[in-house]
Protein backbone atom coordinates (compact mmCIF):
# COMPACT_ATOMS: atom_id res chain seq x y z
CA UNK A 1 0.00 0.00 0.00
CA UNK A 2 1.33 3.41 -0.98
CA UNK A 3 1.83 6.22 1.52
CA UNK A 4 -0.99 8.25 -0.05
CA UNK A 5 -3.34 5.27 0.29
CA UNK A 6 -2.41 4.89 3.97
CA UNK A 7 -3.05 8.61 4.56
CA UNK A 8 -6.49 8.37 2.93
CA UNK A 9 -7.31 5.23 4.95
CA UNK A 10 -6.31 6.95 8.22
CA UNK A 11 -8.54 9.94 7.39
CA UNK A 12 -11.48 7.70 6.43
CA UNK A 13 -11.11 5.63 9.61
CA UNK A 14 -11.03 8.72 11.83
CA UNK A 15 -14.07 10.36 10.23
CA UNK A 16 -12.83 13.83 11.21
CA UNK A 17 -10.11 16.28 10.14
CA UNK A 18 -6.65 15.38 11.47
CA UNK A 19 -3.23 17.00 11.81
CA UNK A 20 -0.26 15.50 9.96
CA UNK A 21 1.15 14.17 13.26
CA UNK A 22 -2.12 12.42 14.09
CA UNK A 23 -2.22 10.85 10.62
CA UNK A 24 1.39 9.69 11.11
CA UNK A 25 0.49 8.07 14.44
CA UNK A 26 -2.64 6.42 13.04
CA UNK A 27 -0.93 5.07 9.92
CA UNK A 28 2.49 4.22 11.35
CA UNK A 29 4.27 6.39 8.76
CA UNK A 30 6.94 9.00 9.46
CA UNK A 31 5.47 12.52 9.75
CA UNK A 32 7.71 13.87 6.96
CA UNK A 33 6.40 11.19 4.59
CA UNK A 34 2.82 12.00 5.62
CA UNK A 35 3.40 15.68 4.84
CA UNK A 36 4.73 14.80 1.37
CA UNK A 37 1.72 12.55 0.72
CA UNK A 38 -0.69 15.28 1.86
CA UNK A 39 0.89 17.75 -0.59
CA UNK A 40 0.41 15.23 -3.42
CA UNK A 41 -3.21 14.55 -2.41
CA UNK A 42 -4.03 18.27 -2.20
CA UNK A 43 -2.62 18.76 -5.73
CA UNK A 44 -4.90 16.05 -7.16
CA UNK A 45 -7.86 17.43 -5.16
CA UNK A 46 -8.46 14.35 -2.95
CA UNK A 47 -7.66 16.07 0.36
CA UNK A 48 -8.35 19.60 1.60
CA UNK A 49 -7.70 21.68 4.69
CA UNK A 50 -10.99 22.74 6.30
CA UNK A 51 -9.13 24.32 9.25
CA UNK A 52 -5.54 25.53 9.29
CA UNK A 53 -3.12 22.61 9.87
CA UNK A 54 -5.93 20.01 9.69
CA UNK A 55 -6.65 17.79 6.69
CA UNK A 56 -9.71 15.87 5.57
CA UNK A 57 -10.89 13.88 2.57
CA UNK A 58 -12.60 16.01 -0.05
CA UNK A 59 -16.25 14.99 -0.40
Amino acid sequence: METTDKVIKALKDSGKPMRAGEIADASGIDKKEVEKAIKQLVKVDKVHSPIRCFYDIKK
